[in-house]
């Protein structure tokens, strides 16, 4: 059983390192192109299902590790630390990768269509979001772990702010490109510190677990989300005032 769930661990990083890295450049496409133009959208779809992709492989290298821990990470010595880590943690962060991608890809497709965005699929990623936002957060509490409970924190903001906007009619009728650039960058943090930090488990040991390091790519986006929404506000805002 080992044996097997060894081999099918490696095929599925392997698959996760390869389409993730393909996430990772194209992230970048849609965010410095022109807005609306065809190198943006072409770049943000590639980006979108990347990311569905990447999330999907996630969930399942986290199912072999909680299967077999030690086997899929023999550097390790704690059965306990590693289904926490590399088994519910990263379960948590591809749902979430999942989550954010598909809510930000939903926001532009539905744009004229707002009561769309209340499709089951879309309110079933928020239920299961939250559903492994609160198991990562109480196995961080049994595990002393504070990364585990602070990353936790991550997906239920996601799910409020998600559902706010899910389920109220926006008075606004360009709120879908505020929630477009906060689902997909959101997923671009997501993926990025999943690598940066899964990635340190080899060159940085030191620095897998800690939070400093895991906020790095968080920062970031959300400085990269604010200036997004700013250049929004400097767009749309004068044109609403003066209406």
């Amino acid at each position: 059983m080992s044996g097997s769930a060894v081999t099918l661990f490696h095929v599925l990083r392997a698959m996760h390192v390869a389409i993730g890295s393909v996430g990772l450049i194209s992230f970048w496409v849609p965010m410095l192109a022109a807005k609306g133009g065809f190198v943006h959208r072409r770049g943000g779809r590639v980006f979108v299902f990347a990311m569905l992709a990447t999330g999907t492989l996630a969930v399942g290298i986290s199912a072999v590790t909680l299967l077999a821990p030690l086997a899929t990470h023999p550097a390790q010595t704690d059965a306990a630390l590693v289904r926490g880590v590399f088994g519910w943690m990263m379960q948590y962060l591809g749902i979430l990768t999942i989550d954010l991608a598909w809510y930000g890809w939903e926001s532009v497709r539905n744009k004229r269509e707002h009561a769309r965005n209340r499709s089951w699929p879309n309110l079933a990623l928020q239920a299961l979001l939250l559903a492994v936002a609160v198991n990562v957060a109480v196995r961080g509490v049994l595990l002393a772990q504070p990364l585990m409970m602070g990353i936790s924190t991550i997906g239920f903001a996601t799910v409020a702010t998600n559902l706010y906007f899910m389920a109220r009619t926006p008075t606004d009728r360009q709120r879908w490109q505020y929630e477009h650039v906060k689902g997909l960058v959101g997923a671009g943090i997501s993926v990025y510190t999943a690598f940066f930090a899964f990635g340190a488990v080899h060159t940085f040991p030191r620095l897998a677990l800690n939070p400093l390091y895991w906020s790095i790519p968080l920062i970031v986006g959300l400085a990269i989300i604010l200036f997004q929404w700013r250049k929004l506000d400097r767009r749309f805002r004068p044109r609403s005032v003066g209406a």
